[in-house]
C-alpha cells in the first residue's frame, strides 16, 4: 500500500511539472502503474465527468437553470447505459481542451469538431454527429448580401466564438474580414442584433434559428452550410480502453437509431423552446 501511495504521489508530481504539454503523458504514465482507465474510473467514482460549453441547441440552460439540450441527451444516455451518474462540468471554450488535459473531468461531449489541430492534443472517438458552418447575418448591415464573397471584405466585421471552428471557418474562408470574437455564444448573438457586426458564423443550425427569432432584423444570406465537420467525443491520449468503449457505445445507438431520432428532435423542431421560457 505504501509502495502505491508513492507511486501516485510521483505521478501527481510529473503531472505540475510538466504543465498542459505533458498532462496527457502523466496520465499514460498513471494508466500503466494503476492498471485503470478513465471509464475505469469512472465506474470506480459511480460519476462520469463531462466537460461542454452551451451551444444552442447542444447545450443550454432551460428556464429553472437545468442543462438541457442534445449533447445533454447524449452524455446522459451514455452515462445510463455505463451504470454511473453525470457530472457536467461547463468551461469555456477556449480553455476546454487544456481543461481536459488536467483532469478537471474524463470527456468532453460539447459537439467538437474533429480537426487535424486538435487531434495532435486529444484522441477522438468515431463521428457521432456531422455539423456545419452557416452565417446569419444583419439586414441593415449586411443588405444585398447573397454569396460568401461578399462578406470578405475588410469594411465587413463578423462575429464568433473564441476558440471555435466558426472562428476557423471565418478565417479561412472569409480572411479580410474583421473578426470579432467572444467567449460566450450570447455575446456574440447579441453583437450581430445590435448591429455592430454584419454577420455571426456558427454552426448550424443556430443561424437558421436566428434569423427565424428576428425576421425583422435578421436574414439568411446562404441556404445551405458552407463546410461539413464529423463531431466527436474528446478523451486525453493513451487511453486505448476508454476510446474503444466509447466508439463501440457509439456504434449501438447509432445503430438502433437513437442518435438520428434525438438529431431530428433538437436540430429539426422547435418542441424544445418552450422549456427555455
Amino acid at each position: 500500500m505504501k509502495r502505491r501511495q508513492e507511486i501516485l504521489i510521483l505521478v501527481t508530481v510529473l503531472v505540475i511539472s510538466m504543465g498542459l504539454a505533458g498532462a496527457a503523458t502523466a496520465g499514460k504514465i498513471q494508466q500503466e502503474l494503476t492498471g485503470e482507465s478513465t471509464i475505469e474510473n469512472a465506474l470506480k467514482r459511480g460519476v462520469l465527468r463531462v466537460g461542454l460549453s452551451t451551444f444552442v441547441p447542444w447545450a443550454m440552460k432551460d428556464k429553472t437553470g437545468k442543462l438541457i439540450g442534445f449533447e445533454i441527451d447524449v452524455a446522459n444516455r451514455l452515462a445510463q447505459d455505463t451504470g454511473v451518474e453525470i457530472e457536467f462540468v461547463p468551461t469555456k471554450w477556449a480553455g476546454i481542451i487544456p481543461a481536459l488535459l488536467t483532469g478537471k473531468f474524463d470527456v468532453i461531449i460539447g459537439g467538437m469538431g474533429i480537426l487535424p489541430q486538435r487531434n495532435l492534443k486529444v484522441n477522438f472517438t468515431i463521428p457521432y454527429d456531422y455539423s456545419g458552418m452557416s452565417i446569419v447575418a444583419h439586414k441593415q448591415q449586411a443588405a444585398g448580401f447573397k454569396r460568401l464573397e461578399e462578406f470578405d471584405r475588410p469594411e465587413v466585421k463578423i462575429a464568433a466564438r473564441l476558440g471555435s471552428t466558426a472562428e476557423m471557418a471565418v478565417r479561412k474562408h472569409m480572411p479580410q474580414a474583421k473578426l470579432k470574437l467572444f467567449d460566450d455564444e450570447s455575446q456574440v448573438i447579441q453583437e450581430l442584433r445590435s448591429g455592430r457586426v454584419h454577420a455571426l458564423v456558427a454552426s448550424a443550425p443556430l443561424p437558421t434559428f436566428l434569423a427565424l427569432e428576428n425576421p425583422e432584423v435578421l436574414f439568411l444570406p446562404l441556404q445551405e452550410t458552407f463546410t461539413r465537420e464529423p463531431i466527436g467525443f474528446a478523451v486525453r491520449k493513451g487511453d486505448v480502453d476508454t476510446l474503444n468503449y466509447f466508439n463501440n457505445w457509439i456504434r449501438v445507438v447509432e445503430a438502433e437509431g437513437w442518435l438520428k431520432e434525438r438529431k431530428q428532435y433538437w436540430f429539426y423542431t422547435k418542441e424544445w423552446e418552450k422549456q427555455l421560457k
